[in-house]
């Protein structure tokens, strides 16, 4: 067994996190049998001393069959509809199914918001840690019914890792439909499952694509960007189906694994490099790409070749290159519409007042590539 799959299998606190493909069927809603088998997966690993917090999807789903929908609604309003019923049916399942092995849930709902303002962040991460001393599973879920962006492109899978980071978990494991990341798509049978993910080099040119069971919303493209997100701040994931959990849970040896990088983000580069929303684009040179992206100095204005977007001074801001990729993100220290007339001057041809760091390396994240 690899170091990585080592780290997962004996980690001391853990995040589950379980779609809706995995759990509801379009016809019958929620499909009790699968969501006791996690259960019981969940039970035995948390039976070993681990604790568990288990970030689970199915709200809206499993308000289809009550509510006599034949499908995953369209429109946002019944797609809410479902989510207000479907959440109710969703936390008495777990409640009854943990309660088999005398374990208390308790129900977490969170939108992309709370763990992405760091004003809620610290409310959030003190609830996580009293009901884990406590004993309980936490159960997390977007609060469909009342958010809007993140219905219509599910981030559950992004959620889960803000929030494995967000409680200092050792490792992040992620269930679905699929055992694991494949070089294509699984159904065309001439694809291979790749075992480990070490680096950004062994998911070069892999295309990846939606899920086919028409609950779900995320898809593979999420599952690889909430694993790449996790793995890059020191967390190792798994990936792996549902249907293996018990395996996953146990020796994790089944599925995809990815390696975490050496060192963990602290809580301000996380949120700063993942969670945090940019507000605007500043394009690099060559120069300024290698000074910030590879030994994290100080963007100057002389490195600047263009602005994007309308931002204040305190805002964040994403760091790209000639090609439009992101390689880094940082605090800006002007607003969007004093730098135009700074960008390409060097410190010395500024006026007093305007001689500092564009971003400050304290304030900047590079973006692995």
């Amino acid at each position: 067994m690899t170091q990585t799959r080592q780290a997962i299998a004996s980690a001391r606190r853990l995040v589950v996190k379980v779609g809706s493909s995995a759990l509801t069927t379009a016809g019958s809603g929620l499909d009790v049998a699968r969501l006791d088998a996690l259960v019981d997966a969940i039970a035995a690993r948390v039976a070993r001393g681990t604790q568990i917090v288990l970030v689970s999807s199915g709200a809206i789903g499993a308000g289809l069959a009550p509510l006599s929908l034949a499908k995953r609604p369209r429109d946002l309003a019944s797609q809410q509809a479902a989510a207000s019923v479907g959440q109710l049916a969703l936390a008495h399942a777990y409640a009854e199914s943990f309660g088999r092995y005398s374990l208390t849930v308790g129900q977490v709902l969170l939108t992309n918001d709370d763990v992405v303002r760091r004003a809620h962040y610290r409310n959030a991460q003190r609830t996580f840690s009293r009901l884990l001393a406590l004993g309980a599973v936490p159960v997390v879920n977007e609060n469909d019914t009342v958010a809007t962006e993140e219905i219509r492109f599910g981030d559950n899978d992004r959620l889960a890792a803000l929030v494995a980071h967000l409680i200092g978990a050792d490792a992040l494991v992620l269930l679905s439909d699929v055992d694991g990341l494949y070089d294509g798509d699984p159904r065309s049978g001439a694809t291979r499952r790749i075992a480990e993910v070490r680096d950004e080099s062994d998911v070069d040119g892999i295309s990846v694509g939606m899920s086919s069971s028409g609950l779900g919303t995320g898809g593979m493209v999420s599952k690889l960007a909430a694993a790449r997100t996790a793995a890059a701040a020191g967390i190792p994931v798994l990936l792996a189906a549902a249907a293996n959990a018990e395996g996953a849970l146990a020796e994790a040896g089944v599925g995809t694994a990815f390696a975490a990088a050496g060192t963990r983000l602290s809580a301000r580069r996380f949120w700063l490099g993942y969670a945090a929303d940019a507000s605007g684009r500043l394009r690099l040179d060559d120069g300024a790409v290698t000074a910030v992206a590879r030994r994290r100095r100080s963007l100057l204005a002389a490195g600047i070749t263009g602005v994007d977007g309308d931002f204040h001074a305190g805002d964040v801001v994403d760091l790209v290159d000639a090609r439009d990729r992101a390689v880094a993100r940082g605090v800006v220290a002007f607003d969007s519409g004093e730098l135009p007339e700074l960008i390409g001057r060097s410190s010395h041809e500024l006026p007093a007042e305007q001689r500092r760091e564009v971003v400050h390396a304290d304030d900047l994240v590079p973006l692995r590539r």
